[in-house]
């Protein structure tokens, strides 16, 4: 993980140090050798913690909690000082161009490195614990009258190597939610581990108690395939056959590239579930036509997918599946007035969109790689159905998110996101 942007940590950890002590430090009247020392020796610490973790030969080291430390580490140590440094350095380039004496660099940089600090204090703490239930609607003409108010809950992306002792409590508070709302079916759309199945063992008894009418179905996702630990392909074979095993054992019909039936009287709707169908460096296991094979045309489609890219590239163009629901975009596990960095990579990051009368369900997901979460809560997503034309999306009284971009405000995040790029 950290070896990916390896270099660009290593600039991040040391410009804002060198900076610091060129403009301000330098400048004393006695700035003594041992002073200096000590301004470099928490910058030196994380310079060879980075090199550290860059050369373990997993995507993470076996225990996260070294990942963790660093993480919280570099958002309370690096990232203030580079802000301040970077705004200070902004004032610096206005006085000298204007030629005038006052930085006003230096206070915004003081109160944006305040800002990070309260931001990555709650984001791995409150921010992460928060679970929230969002409330949705989806009307098709295709639903059988019978499936009128047939309600789905919808959770996805577990990451349960994450939770460790700290945050033990958060599965249990999750399946708790889920079982509250009763529903006719619950579906589970990947990245149940981290990197190895034994991540599930503890939570096992915990995920058993997760009830509905007719059944949990769920799907692989990237993470699934144990394609993030440096093994032999036999060992991440037995890995992803243990995997499938225990979700198995928790109850759950785990679906790899095929459909089920579900049925009320003479009316049906198919449950379908595709494997890992990602983009770039994702795994490409998906097969769409095997998925549906036999599915009758006309007949009323939930599609179940881990990697919502998967949407516009295979299931709208090849399938006629009304409502596919999707996670592995965790919304950035970070949003701010409305945007999250996940929209970068993906135009569905986070919330229900519709286009031609079809929908997609993005899961903002129930955990993460990293326990943090600011302004992308945890949550589980209650999805009724309705037999209808008309499409409506709503929110629970208690869900004081606003809605995921849409339309040409989202369009206008794209565009200034790939000008940026």
């Amino acid at each position: 993980m950290i070896a990916r942007i390896f270099i660009y940590l290593l600039l991040f950890i040391t410009l804002p140090d060198y900076y610091l002590d060129r403009r301000f430090l330098r400048k004393r009247t006695r700035y003594l050798w041992w002073q200096r020392v000590l301004w470099w020796l928490p910058g030196a610490f994380m310079f060879f913690y980075t090199i550290f973790l860059a050369t373990r030969r997993n995507f993470a080291p076996d225990n996260l909690l070294l990942l963790h430390l660093y993480l919280l580490l570099f958002g309370i140590m690096i990232v203030p000082k580079f802000l301040f440094s970077f705004c200070s350095f902004l004032g610096w380039a206005h006085c000298r161009y204007h030629h005038t004496h006052n930085n006003w660099g230096n206070l915004v940089g003081l109160l944006l490195g305040f800002g990070a600090v309260v931001a990555v204090a709650y984001g791995g703490t409150w921010g992460f614990r928060k679970v929230e239930v969002r409330h949705e609607t989806y009307a098709s003409a295709d639903l059988p009258k019978a499936f009128d108010g047939y309600k789905i809950v919808h959770f996805s992306d577990a990451h349960l190597g994450t939770y460790g002792s700290s945050y033990a409590d958060i599965p249990e508070k999750v399946v708790n939610l889920i079982n509250a709302q009763q529903a006719d079916m619950v579906v589970f759309t990947g990245d149940l581990q981290n990197m190895e199945p034994k991540e599930l063992y503890p939570f096992m008894q915990t995920l058993s108690r997760i009830k509905a009418k007719d059944g949990v179905f769920s799907v692989l996702g990237n993470h699934d395939y144990s394609m993030y630990i440096d093994a032999e392909s036999a060992t991440k074979v037995a890995n992803e056959r243990e995997l499938i095993s225990l979700q198995r054992q928790l109850g759950w019909d785990l679906l790899l590239n095929e459909h089920r039936t579900i049925r009320r009287g003479g009316d049906s709707i198919v449950v379908a579930g595709m494997e890992n169908d990602g983009g770039k460096r994702f795994p490409k296991k998906g097969d769409i036509g095997k998925t549906l094979a036999g599915v009758q045309p006309g007949a009323f489609v939930l599609m179940l997918q881990h990697d919502p890219s998967s949407w516009r590239r295979t299931i709208l163009p090849k399938s006629n599946a009304q409502l596919t629901l999707s996670g592995h975009t965790h919304a950035g596990q970070l949003k701010v007035f409305g945007w999250s960095p996940a929209a970068i990579n993906y135009k569905e990051w986070g919330g229900m969109y519709n286009e031609g009368g079809r929908a997609i369900n993005v899961s903002y997901g129930m955990g993460g790689f990293i326990p943090f979460r600011l302004g992308a809560s945890n949550e589980i997503v209650v999805i009724t159905l309705k037999s209808g034309n008309k499409q409506t999306s709503t929110k629970h009284p208690t869900d004081t998110r606003p809605n995921p971009p849409q339309g040409r405000e989202f369009d206008f995040l794209l565009m200034y996101n790939k000008m940026r790029n």
